[in-house]
């Protein structure tokens, strides 16, 4: 067995205060330009659609597509973190991330387009990626938890601050330069973010170097994502009773029973579904993919609500771009502001039960958009309430999962808390694209309205998710992320790993 890095020698605190500031400073650098690359696109998803020859709403499959790539994405290089070095590792998605965005500056089409938007999805293997390097930069040390706790509140609001400067600038350069002159922007801050990790953070040792990635459990997840995916672009073809669609997502369903068994006999596999048997474990990952649902879910169908009029339809909001823009960097404002906060509630209440606290108040958050969604004023209470909650939830999520893993397993215990959202977003997207369409494909404003029950459906979906999120997190050990877990216990509790 690989030496813990929990029986280290314990170094001084304020050395590790001191290494951790550095390591912070520049890798909020790399959740700076993360947040402004998912705040970008959203404000120029029309001209994005001009330039293409596009409708708006298949913009929704650019997502959809970005989202699948991204959790595969997750999954591979966050176990290749722990074999490669995870600052090997960073340096590749980064990389990855740039050559996606620089494919979207010189698109032609549709088809190319789509490759680079998938390609930029290797941006969600940052953050958990960055928690397991400071996880490690911690590790020793008597505040270790409380430590990391502070550093992922740190990261995750400067992503979601970053996501307003996104919106912003890209609004504000909306007509005023040509499309490309203003895509390049991103790609110039993801081709920065290569030199800041490649120069400014320090390399480190693999925890687990003798180990070999799963290649085949890898195929397996990704066919049965793609079949997914095939299924709901069927459902948008045909409509709900296409018999084609339904039995491609039973088929998806399938493919969980091999692969799940071949998974557990492999030493190295990609989702060790050995680890998920432990007890601190398996609720996080659930409650991340539920999260997932919630938060990723309701991007798009936010915009087209507030968006809509309710002379026309009988619903909406009627607003313009710019309240939109206001609404969405409030929330944003918010979940920062829930993310920073975590820390010190948990510190006071246990991680435990602020955890589940911040889920019921994202669920309740959600919840307040069936009976209050008639004005400008009720859309953002409701989401100052879910920003807050969210906030707190996706930042506690990766270090509550690095807690409970073993010390060679980090890498992909908090890369799993990603991937696990991620996939709970990639079919949230493909179905409430589904569930807002008047006749199969959610069309532009100009072409057609969405019903109001469609949305009263996602709304009661988002909030229901995030509910069982808490309620799944209530089965969480009560000293989870308070103390020490150490290689062994975790062990123990999976059976044998």
């Amino acid at each position: 067995m690989a030496a813990d890095t929990h029986s280290a020698a314990t170094p001084p605190p304020g050395l590790v205060v001191s290494r951790l500031a550095k390591v912070i400073g520049l890798l909020v650098f790399t959740e700076l330009v993360y947040g402004i690359m998912r705040g970008f696109y959203s404000p120029i998803i029309t001209d994005v659609a001009d330039h293409l020859g596009i409708s708006d709403g298949d913009f929704n499959w650019f997502e959809t597509t970005q989202h699948g790539m991204g959790a595969l994405m997750v999954l591979a290089f966050s176990r290749l973190g722990d074999i490669r070095g995870h600052k090997r590792v960073l340096i590749w998605t980064t990389s990855l991330t740039a050559v996606g965005s620089w494919i979207l500056v010189f698109a032609p089409s549709f088809t190319t387009f789509l490759v680079g938007y998938a390609l930029q999805g290797a941006c969600a293997v940052w953050l958990p990626i960055e928690i397991a390097i400071i996880y490690r930069r911690t590790a020793g040390s008597k505040d270790h938890h409380r430590l990391s706790r502070h550093a992922a509140g740190f990261l995750v609001g400067a992503f979601y601050i970053s996501i307003i400067a996104g919106s912003v600038s890209s609004g504000a350069l909306a007509g005023a330069v040509p499309l490309p002159v203003s895509l390049s922007i991103p790609a110039v801050l993801a081709t920065a973010c290569i030199i800041v990790v490649r120069f400014g953070i320090e390399s480190d040792e693999p925890t687990a170097s003798a180990a070999r990635p799963d290649w085949v459990g890898l195929g397996l997840l990704a066919a049965s994502l793609a079949v997914f995916l095939v299924g709901m672009v069927f459902l948008h073809l045909q409509g709900a009773t296409s018999p084609l669609a339904w039995l491609l997502v039973i088929t998806c369903l399938l493919i969980q029973i091999p692969f799940v068994r071949y998974e557990a006999r492999q030493r190295e596999p990609v989702i060790d579904v050995r680890l998920l048997k432990i007890r601190a474990q398996w609720p996080v990952q659930l409650a991340a993919l539920l999260f997932g649902i919630a938060v990723l879910g309701a991007e798009i169908p936010l915009v087209t609500f507030a968006r809509t009029d309710p002379d026309v339809a009988g619903y909406g909001l009627g607003v313009g771009a710019q309240f939109v823009s206001v609404a969405i960097g409030t929330h944003v404002i918010f979940i920062a502001i829930g993310a920073v906060v975590f820390p010190f509630v948990a510190g006071r209440l246990g991680a435990r039960r602020a955890v589940v606290s911040a889920a019921f108040v994202g669920a309740a958050g959600f919840g307040l958009w069936l009976p209050f969604h008639d004005s400008p004023g009720q859309a953002v209470v409701n989401l100052v309430v879910t920003g807050l909650g969210s906030g707190a939830v996706m930042a506690a999520f990766p270090v509550l999962a690095a807690a409970a893993a073993p010390s060679d397993r980090t890498g992909f215990a908090t890369g799993m808390t990603n991937a696990a959202k991620t996939i709970g977003g990639t079919i949230a997207t493909a179905v409430f694209a589904i569930v807002l369409s008047a006749t199969g494909s959610l069309e532009g404003l100009d072409e057609g309205y969405a019903p109001l029950s469609g949305y009263l459906t996602v709304w009661t979906t988002c909030g229901a998710a995030a509910l069982l999120a808490g309620l799944t997190l209530l089965l969480l050990p009560r000293s989870v992320g308070d103390e020490p877990a150490t290689t062994d216990s975790a062990v123990s509790q999976s059976g044998g790993h």
